[in-house]
């Protein structure tokens, strides 16, 4: 199952065991056993953790996200932090679905758009947002997901929307993944161009602009016939930025205009 596979699992460089796996997913659902009444309460929680990595994230990417650097925002010894989280592989998982669930997209009986278009449009524009207030999302794996509660949750939402057209199964996983592997590979290209704008003070339109000489001295119209047309008739004339956004809008309305084809065939 990939449905919603917007983010995932840090970039280890070995596979996790059993046990891995299962303290992991023991932490992404928090069900780890509660602190005993007569002993000492814990200095920190999970939820507090986790925050402290994603605002180090934020700031400086997910390279900075160490156990050392997050251990040092919260006042705590390195190896006190790993007595909570086994390592920054896991640490990320809980930093990809805390994100993730922040999104709020409507479960299971609550209200959404009565139009199916406009509900996948709600699960585009949050996952979008995710990546631009966390731009490190795009470097994690969206093959590998974590499988905690903010990934079930876009999962359910997606193929609940394609059950309902009456798609066969195979075709509404089908359709679900479409959308989110869409939806979160443009969502990680803006984010790349948040992150290069912040960690270089310049924007996009500036780097352009630097390299206007190019079109002069290289570009030759006889071998981009096609290029040379689209630009002079004014299809590269709003920001780059503009163009984007104007191109994630027109791919995922044509994506939808194909499954609503599929739909009314059926």
């Amino acid at each position: 199952m990939t449905v919603g596979s917007t983010a995932g699992g840090g970039s280890a460089a070995r596979e996790p065991g059993g046990e891995e796996i299962a303290r992991t997913l023991e932490l992404l659902w928090r069900a780890q056993p509660e602190p005993s009444a007569r002993g000492r309460r814990p200095a920190f929680t999970i939820e507090r953790i986790v925050a402290a990595a994603i605002g180090v994230a934020d700031a400086d990417g997910l390279v900075a996200t160490s156990m050392h650097r997050v251990a040092k925002e919260l006042g705590a010894g390195t190896m006190t932090l790993y007595t909570y989280v086994p390592g920054k592989n896991e640490l990320v998982d809980l930093m990809v679905d805390t994100v993730l669930r922040e999104r709020n997209l409507p479960a299971p009986g609550e209200e959404r758009p009565p139009e199916w278009r406009a509900q996948v449009r709600v699960y585009a524009d949050r996952t979008r947002e995710s990546y631009r207030k966390h731009p490190w999302l795009r470097e994690t794996s969206r093959v590998r997901p974590a499988l905690g509660p903010g990934q079930l949750a876009g999962q359910e939402y997606l193929l609940s929307i394609m059950d309902n057209l009456g798609l066969p199964a195979k075709e509404a996983a089908a359709a679900a993944n479409s959308v989110a592997g869409y939806v979160a590979a443009n969502a990680a290209v803006e984010a790349e161009s948040i992150h290069l704008e912040r960690s270089t003070g310049q924007t996009n339109d500036a780097w352009w602009g630097q390299r206007s000489s190019f079109w002069h001295t290289y570009f030759d119209v006889e071998s981009h016939p096609s290029m040379n047309r689209i630009w002079l008739a004014g299809g590269f004339d709003k920001p780059t930025a503009q163009q984007a956004a104007d191109a994630s809008e027109f791919g995922l309305d044509r994506l939808l205009d194909g499954i609503a084809a599929r739909v009314g065939r059926d």
